[in-house]
């Protein structure tokens, strides 16, 4: 993930999970250790297109919403797929195979996060590392398990990725039941994104 969607992601965190919609750019910076001017071009581009308002000593969240459709459209996430293979066990299987230390995304997440699913699914994506070739090695097909690159603060959300960064993961994948996840996870935070 890119510098900018790393403050993207705080920003939503803190307005749509914390319920904190004036932050500093001073404290995103310290919060994710990286570079201020890596901050304000962050919110440079929200603030042009309207979705925060940049104060003397303070950013206002006006529109959670267009700040998730901007993320979802920067988001490569097949650039941060680090390992991928064929696990031929179902989905659940694999889910409960997964060691302590990843955290889920994609569709589990939202099974785990909501207790629900809207449609059957077969692929599991983890933010993990390379320690995952030992216990899924290489296998020919197509694959199911699909291993993203984990950054260092992603551990301090808990052990499961932000609403924001599901949605925005969800939003990127081309399977055809994405697309039910994606209205599901919209009506459950209809209330949160107007």
């Amino acid at each position: 993930m890119k510098g900018t969607e790393l403050v993207y992601r705080e920003i939503l965190y803190q307005s749509m999970e914390k319920k904190n919609r004036v932050l500093t750019q001073a404290e995103i910076a310290r919060v994710l250790n990286c570079s201020l001017s890596t901050v304000n071009r962050a919110v440079g581009n929200l603030e042009r297109m309207g979705a925060v308002e940049v104060r003397t000593r303070n950013l206002h969240v006006l529109d959670i919403k267009k700040i998730l459709l901007y993320w979802a459209s920067l988001r490569n996430l097949p650039r941060d797929v680090i390992y991928a293979t064929r696990v031929e066990k179902p989905v659940r299987e694999i889910e409960k195979l997964m060691p302590e230390m990843v955290i889920f995304g994609a569709y589990s997440a939202y099974k785990f996060i909501f207790n629900d699913v809207p449609a059957d699914y077969s692929e599991v994506y983890v933010y993990g590392d390379e320690s995952l070739k030992k216990r899924f090695p290489s296998a020919k097909g197509p694959p199911n398990l699909f291993v993203l690159g984990r950054d260092d603060r992603m551990g301090k959300y808990g052990k499961r990725v932000t609403s924001a960064n599901l949605f925005v993961d969800l939003w990127n994948l081309r399977e055809w039941y994405a697309k039910e996840f994606i209205k599901a996870m919209e009506e459950k935070l209809n209330g949160i994104l107007e």
